[in-house]
């Protein structure tokens, strides 16, 4: 099987990323600003090879982990019948890299802005469409809400994952107060979805006790 589109759209973002750091390495600082705290202020550095091209080495990673794991699952029928939400949330994906990639080059070659508050909005749509993939998703082994009781059941699986995306679309929502908000962002980011995800879990658990009464 060939690559899909998203696929290849995916690979291009990844090796532009690394011909822009090419570009860019010879005016970057020696030692590179690559981790920002809740206030945005800058907290991590790494040494410029590791600072200018780790993120794109991680993103051609996710983009192995996209093409293969689909094609290896023995429920891959399930995953063609909401492949074309999968193909959204990985270019949704490649641009929140590539946005987070463009970013960190731009504070290190002198721009200066709160970090915390440019992410919110793009971790915003990455939860939103996260949501709506959680509620097309059907049950399979490497994406969605996997938890014993979810991959043990489709009514399970189904009710789990309807609430899991509608919890996951607030978290979008909520995460967008961090641009109104920069101080408290990180909050409005991290919060919500770490609601959402014990949420789905322990729902995931309470669906499947109530169905084996």
């Amino acid at each position: 099987m060939g690559l899909r589109l998203s696929e290849i759209t995916l690979l291009a973002m990844a090796l532009l990323c690394f011909a822009i750091g090419a570009y860019a390495y010879a005016r970057m600082p020696e030692q590179v600003a690559s981790h920002w705290n809740a206030q945005g202020e800058v907290d991590g550095y790494m040494a410029k090879p590791w600072g200018v091209f780790l993120l794109p080495a991680v993103f051609l990673c996710l983009f192995l982990i996209f093409a293969v794991l689909p094609r290896l699952d023995p429920l891959r029928a399930n995953i063609r019948k909401f492949v074309s939400q999968l193909d959204n949330l990985m270019l949704l994906v490649g641009a929140f890299f590539f946005y987070v990639y463009v970013l960190t080059l731009a504070w290190n070659l002198g721009a200066r802005f709160n970090m915390s508050q440019l992410l919110a909005p793009a971790f915003a749509a990455l939860f939103f469409y996260l949501g709506i993939l959680l509620e097309n998703a059907k049950r399979n082994w490497f994406i969605g809400i996997r938890t014993p009781w979810t991959l043990s059941s489709d009514r399970v699986w189904n009710k789990t994952h309807a609430l899991g995306g509608k919890l996951f679309k607030a978290a979008g929502l909520i995460a967008l107060l961090g641009l109104l908000l920069p101080q408290y962002a990180i909050l409005f980011v991290l919060a919500p979805v770490l609601v959402a995800a014990v949420g789905s879990t322990a729902y995931s658990y309470l669906e499947y006790r109530k169905l084996h009464k």
